[in-house]
């Protein structure tokens, strides 16, 4: 008896389920009834002869074998979408001048980068890492063509991916941090830096006295300052080094607002190839920061932000 074919929808939208959550959204995302959906998921467990999903209380979740089969549906679309974005992007050539903070420039872009590379050979991305309004000052300038950047939402290019949480780092295994009629070393970056002035007004207001013990210009500088105890410092917490973890108000710190993180392209009329670098950017970072608890952006059109981050 021949195998069955899988049926790439009904393996997109399971995928889509598990990603989003729940299979109201990943209709809404994919274009499709909630009752399409339902009726792909039976699809796939005539094939597979096994049932994908199962109460528990309230809540729908997945079976064994449908976490097997969400874990080979992954690999599948991955391999599908690599075929048809090699020969697809074949086509497509040119440069584009790509510019992010350090914050994302060891940890996920540059992966998404080199995947937007193997599917876009004949595509030249430029990359430079800056601080924000240095990147945003060489956009503006004509220097580059994409920024990824953060608390600068009220841009009129702003295209809002994301508002992150920021949050108090330091050392990993710290204990208590703030004590009474002592001052709190903090590690900082060279002003003007927006995290430092939310950390320190934070402190300020509620009335913690603090010192700038170390002060750098490098992130990575930074990170090893903290994890030697030479201070607090205050970033996004996303993709942090082992050696350093969060802390909050059970540490005695006060609580800190979130920042945005927007992407910002040049203007103009995009060629392909920003358009494609765009496009890849914007879903490898809600991917990521999906699972980071970051509150992602819900409109995929540029403009002004409700609000914007200090």
């Amino acid at each position: 008896m021949p195998l069955p074919n899988l049926d790439m929808d009904a393996l997109r939208s399971l995928v889509a389920i598990l990603h989003l959550g729940g299979l109201a959204r990943a209709a809404e995302r994919i274009g499709r009834s909630p009752s399409a959906i339902s009726q792909q998921m039976r699809k796939l467990e005539l094939q597979l002869g096994q049932p994908l999903f199962r109460k528990q209380g309230r809540r729908v979740v997945l079976t064994e074998a449908g976490d097997r089969v969400h874990a080979y549906a992954r690999r599948i679309l991955e391999l599908n979408d690599e075929a048809v974005h090699a020969v697809r992007g074949a086509a497509i050539d040119g440069t584009v001048r790509f510019g992010l903070p350090g914050d994302f420039a060891e940890s996920w872009l540059p992966m998404a980068l080199g995947q937007f590379r193997k599917a876009y050979p004949a595509v030249r991305v430029d990359v430079l890492v800056e601080p924000n309004r240095l990147l945003l000052e060489r956009l503006d300038r004509g220097e580059l063509d994409l920024v990824l950047a953060m608390n600068q939402g009220g841009r009129a290019d702003a295209e809002r991916l994301a508002t992150l949480p920021m949050t108090w780092i330091g050392p990993a295994g710290a204990g208590e941090v703030v004590r009474p009629d002592t001052v709190l070393d903090l590690a900082l970056y060279q002003p003007p830096c927006f995290f430092r002035q939310a950390g320190t007004a934070a402190l300020d207001r509620a009335g913690i006295a603090w010192r700038p013990a170390f002060v750098t210009a490098s992130l990575h500088s930074l990170w090893a300052g903290v994890a030697a105890g030479l201070g607090l410092t205050v970033r996004t917490g996303a993709d942090l080094p082992p050696s350093l973890m969060r802390l909050d108000e059970r540490h005695g710190l006060p609580s800190l607002p979130g920042v945005e993180l927007c992407l910002h392209a040049a203007p103009g009329s995009p060629s392909a190839a920003l358009t494609h670098l765009r496009q890849a950017v914007m879903e490898q970072a809600r991917t990521h920061l999906r699972d980071k608890g970051a509150m992602l952006g819900s409109s995929s059109s540029p403009g002004p932000s409700r609000r914007q981050a200090r």
